[in-house]
Order: structure tokens, then sequence, then C-alpha cells
């Protein structure tokens, strides 16, 4: 089985990117959407990321943007990948210069889906029908929905479901929805998945990371 991808999601400071490098992190996640506790701009980026030269993959996450956000975003040659995490189509994910990862709720087509399906089969086929829709991603994430805000809750979901699409499709999956170091073993064991994504789980508070949970996160998820 090849080596896990580990991102490190919400940086907001160069010591926690430098950090993620020296850890063995696959990438770094920084967030633009002006809601979010964890909310960069890219003056706020530059800085953190250009001393970096390379050393790990840097992803730019918006939720519902504007196609200019993501043009100035993905214009700037500091990022590798994009994430998008709220309802964009899959032409819009596709329409820019840079490979994706898309994000799928896990539970909110349950909801928009009446009446309610309850069996992991379930489950998990809805979440295929929307995954099949965004063929050119790199990756899928699969997160917690919440109807609240759209990511870093800090709540799981049935990882059930998320081992039974893994089962049934040929994407590059990645776990994320409440992952922290005394969970992910357990998590990337009963679903074996392609990756990893945390942010919350890793933090002393929003947009600050706790290098002691950074480290055993990357430890547990790994098994080293």
């Amino acid at each position: 089985m090849s080596r896990l991808w580990i991102k490190i999601c919400g940086v907001t400071r160069p010591q926690d990117a430098v950090a993620a490098v020296e850890l063995g992190a696959s990438a770094i996640g920084m967030v633009f959407f002006a809601r979010s506790p964890r909310a960069m701009t890219l003056d706020a980026a530059y800085p953190i990321l250009r001393e970096l030269n390379g050393k790990i993959r840097v992803v730019a996450l918006f939720v519902d943007p504007v196609a200019a956000e993501v043009r100035q975003v993905s214009g700037s040659g500091l990022f590798d990948m994009l994430q998008f995490h709220g309802d964009e189509p899959a032409a819009f994910c596709e329409s820019f210069d840079l490979p994706y990862m898309k994000a799928i709720k896990v539970g909110q087509e349950q909801q928009e889906n009446e009446p309610i399906a309850v069996s992991t089969r379930a489950k998990s086929e809805l979440l295929l029908d929307k995954i099949r829709d965004y063929a050119g991603a790199e990756m899928i994430l699969l997160d917690s929905f919440d109807k609240k805000v759209p990511g870093g809750t800090g709540k799981t979901f049935d990882w059930a479901v998320a081992a039974a699409v893994r089962r049934q499709c040929g994407v590059k999956l990645v776990l994320a929805g409440g992952l922290d170091p005394a969970n992910v073993e357990t998590a990337v064991a009963q679903v074996q998945p392609y990756g990893v994504d945390v942010s919350s789980g890793v933090e002393a508070r929003h947009g600050i990371k706790d290098l002691q949970k950074m480290q055993k996160f990357v430890a547990g998820a790994r098994g080293d």
C-alpha cells in the first residue's frame, strides 16, 4: 500500500507550515473563505509560503467563490491545488489552471433526498452518485455535513459509509471530519483511504496549530 497522504488544513502561521514539512505531511491547506476563523488572504499567505520552496504541496480552499477570487489565488504561483468545499458544480471546479479536490458532505444528500436513507449501502450510493459528477477531480474528500458551517466542524461521521464508498469507487478518497490524534489510526484502519485531512483536530485554538497534536496525528495516521 502506498504511503498515506496527509494534509494539515487551516494553516495561518509560518511555524505551522514548517512543522508540517518537518513532520512529513504531504500537504498544507489555506482557507480563502472570509467567514472562516482560519481565513487567509494572499497578502498573508506570501510570507508563509515563499520560504517553503516546493517542499510540500499547498492547497487553496474555497467555499462557493466567484471565479475572480479563485483566479487571483491560482495565478499567484503559490498554490499547487484547489479545494472546493461548497456546492460548486464540476464545470466551475474544472475551469481553472490547477488540479482540484472536491469536498462532499456525508449526510447532506440524505437531508436533501426524502425519505432519509438510513442504511450504509443507501448512504454510500447517494455519495457515489455525487462523486461521479466530479470525474475530473484529482481527489474526493469526504467531510461531515453541518448545515451551519461548511467545514472544520470537529465532528465525525459514520466511517462505515466512507469505507463502503472507497470499496466501490476508484478515486483517491481523502477522509476528513473530526479526525484527531486519538481516532485517526482507527479511522485509517477502518476506511483505508488514500489520505486524511485534519484542521481543528490538531489545533490549540482556531488557526493556531499544536505541535504535539500534529506529531501524534501524523504518527497515528501512518501507524508509526
